[in-house]
């Protein structure tokens, strides 16, 4: 039997136009904290509140993305939410003063928010329906290996110069790139249905998704805490001198090798098994990641978690898509992608806090009792509903 082609060059194009895109964001994670402490000379506390309310601002604007994409033309959507994207790395140049900077990142996560569900739904228009699993884990692999190398080349430019603003404007040129190759995405005609249906919360909210957007709040909170706080971590707990930043390339290389297993596994139905070994791989790999402070556990941790998350995420992105007509994909992933920014954007505000009247090992700690609490969940709740209401 002939497989239906996955790697047209619209997925390619697309894969492409979240990479660079997710390559400037994370350009930008590991520098903020310091950035804020050298330039404005702020405490961990209101760092960690500042930054969270990129997090906020996104999750806010989720609901209403996903809205806007069931809604319009998905690509030119997609065009303009990478283009106000894109524009905000040119404005970070420009903050002279903490309140302006505030403002900044605050409503440039409205913008991520939008653009992160306009990719994400335009690729998945753009994978044969016979391989979606396989093509959300392909596709996730783009993120990840921004992951890997976007906090790196920031942390070496960082080395090199004093002046933030080189990070700033590299991140600018390589979302500028990305544009240009989200571009030629050909988009595949949908019903759009924003004219013809009377506005009601599951225009906004997968109610089918709730039981997931639950459990994967609890289950995202740890990762909020360790993309935004690990740099530090390493240097202040673990005693690194350096290398940090060779954290996100172990992490990365974890997620990739899992994702690329997933993917062929959620297809052969394996979909609440994957899921439920990610989350118990995840709460061991955090436990070792605290209470063993050497550079190997470091980051051989740093792979096992990646591990982890690149077996959860792609199940849980699916699970969602999985319970939504076709035309409600918008829907579906503004809602698992709110329920992660919610889990992530307190993991950023409460490890910030935590960090700042006790550790960063703290932090850590309660974020492997809430992955504990979201494995609970999905055993007894979000697993048996999704297996009794799935369309497919």
């Amino acid at each position: 039997m002939v497989k239906d082609k996955l790697w047209t060059g619209s997925f390619w194009a697309a894969c492409g136009a979240n990479f660079l895109m997710f390559f400037a964001f994370y350009m930008l994670l590991p520098i903020l904290p310091m950035f804020l402490a050298d330039r404005f000379a702020v405490t961990k506390s209101t760092a960690g509140l500042i930054l969270s309310s990129y997090t906020i601002m996104a999750l806010l604007f989720r609901p209403f993305a996903g809205f806007m994409v069931d809604s319009f033309p998905r690509k030119p959507l997609l065009l303009i939410c990478y283009t106000f994207f894109i524009s905000y790395f040119g404005g970070y140049m420009l903050a002279g003063v903490l309140t302006a900077f505030i403002i900044l990142r605050a409503t440039h996560g409205m913008a991520f928010g939008m653009v992160t569900v306009s990719v994400n739904t335009v690729a998945i228009d753009v994978m044969p329906a016979s391989r979606r699993g396989e093509g959300i884990g392909y596709f996730g692999v783009s993120t990840n290996l921004a992951m890997a190398i976007g906090p790196m080349a920031a942390l070496m430019i960082h080395d090199a110069t004093p002046d933030y603003n080189w990070i700033f404007a590299t991140a600018l040129g390589v979302g500028l790139i990305g544009l240009c190759v989200g571009s030629f995405v050909r988009e595949k005609k949908t019903e759009a249905v924003g004219a013809k249906q009377t506005l009601s919360l599951d225009r906004f909210l997968l109610l089918k998704g709730i039981p997931g957007a639950v459990t994967t709040l609890f289950l995202s909170f740890a990762y909020g805490v360790l993309s935004t706080y690990v740099a530090v971590y390493g240097v202040e707990e673990v005693g690194l001198t350096s290398g940090t930043g060779m954290f996100f390339v172990c992490l990365s290389g974890g997620l990739v090798v899992s994702r690329l297993i997933s993917g062929k596994l959620i297809n052969r139905g394996y979909l609440t098994a994957v899921s439920k070994a990610g989350i118990v791989l995840l709460i061991a790999s955090f436990l070792c990641f605290v209470f063993l402070k050497h550079p190997l556990s470091f980051y051989g941790c740093g792979v096992s978690i990646g591990v982890g998350y690149g077996l959860l995420c792609p199940t849980l992105q699916t699970m969602f898509i999985n319970l939504a007509h076709h035309n409600q994909r918008g829907t579906a992933n503004a809602t698992y992608l709110t329920s992660w920014d919610f889990g992530v954007g307190s993991g950023v505000l409460l490890g910030g806090i935590i960090a700042q009247h006790t550790s960063y090992s703290s932090a850590f700690l309660l974020g492997t009792f809430l992955l504990c609490i979201g494995l609970t969940l999905f055993l007894l709740w979000a697993g048996p509903y999704f297996n009794r209401n799935k369309l497919r």
